[in-house]
């Protein structure tokens, strides 16, 4: 009896199907198909049902679920840990990060450390949704912890911070005029992302100002949406200075408050709470810490 055939079966339920899981493995789908429908006609009973639309346990493969995954997630682990041991930098990180820093500040780092890890693959998501933790087998999710927090089975570190601005189009402040304070900000369109309660400021002597985002005539967790948006003329955007950075150059946007900080854009990295980081993760850390300060 191949016990990759029963590994290959928990690894379906966990993920939630056959797709799922071939993306989270690389691993092609048949395989995994294979694998399972092998396992049951080992076992001489139907583990799954499966329609077009999801998969469901029959109560055989519920019960077998029940009884073996533990074990062999528990197997999974002690692997990863013991490869967490060795020196060599090289298998596949799978990287989730948000759009807008994911699309700006993680292209240089991955290209390095392939670069000088030639047996090193990288798989990199850059969602504008947030990211539910690991669900796809992720290495390390960058996230901004803004209102929420992590898990006690994730371990978090801060490795980033993004200096943000508010931008406006010129259009819009011919319309409607600049303003000189954030409280002033209040009488202009505003365009916030999706999560967005307050934007936050501080000035030379340390003041601080808070603006609700009472009414914001758009909402988007989307960061090139709000750009977009703020280019057209239709609201003033909070936005990392990076992304924006071609747009304000061309004279599309023009910052605002020059007097007045942005609180900046703290990104995590999640790992999973294992007794040792890979060496592919901590690689790829190290090189994120150099690009962070300017060393890259």
């Amino acid at each position: 009896m191949n016990w990759d055939d029963f590994d290959a079966f928990c690894q379906v339920v966990d993920h939630g199907g056959f797709t799922a899981a071939a993306r989270a493995l690389d691993r092609p789908k048949s395989s995994l198909s294979a694998s399972v429908a092998r396992l049951e006609g080992e076992l001489g009973t139907r583990l799954l049902e499966r329609t077009t639309r999801q998969l469901r346990l029959t109560d055989a493969g519920e019960t077998l679920y029940r009884d073996i995954s533990r074990p062999f997630a528990q197997l999974r682990e002690s692997a990863q840990e013991a490869l967490a041991q060795g020196a060599a930098v090289q298998g596949t990180l799978r990287v989730a990060a948000p759009y807008e820093f994911g699309a700006h500040h993680l292209a240089a780092v991955a290209c390095r450390v392939m670069q000088d890890h030639p047996l090193l693959k990288v798989h990199i998501d850059v969602e504008h949704a947030r990211v539910a933790l690991f669900e796809r087998n992720y290495d390390l999710v960058f996230t901004a912890l803004e209102h929420s927090f992590a898990p006690a089975t994730v371990v978090t570190r801060s490795v980033y911070a993004l200096q943000r601005g508010v931008f406006a189009a010129p259009a819009l402040l011919a319309r409607h005029g600049a303003a000189a304070t954030p409280e002033e900000l209040e009488a202009l369109p505003l365009l916030a992302g999706a999560d967005e309660a307050s934007w936050t400021f501080t000035d030379a002597s340390g003041a601080a100002a808070s603006l609700e985002m009472r009414n914001p005539r758009l909402r988007s967790g989307n960061a090139g949406v709000r750009l977009q948006a703020a280019i057209a003329g239709l609201g003033v955007a909070r936005i990392t200075s990076t992304f924006c950075a071609q747009a304000v150059a061309e004279g599309k946007l023009v910052a605002l408050l020059p007097q007045w900080k942005c609180e900046p854009l703290k990104i995590h990295a999640l790992l999973p709470g294992r007794k040792m980081v890979p060496a592919r993760v901590r690689a790829f850390l190290e090189r994120l810490e150099d690009e962070a300060h300017g060393t890259l």
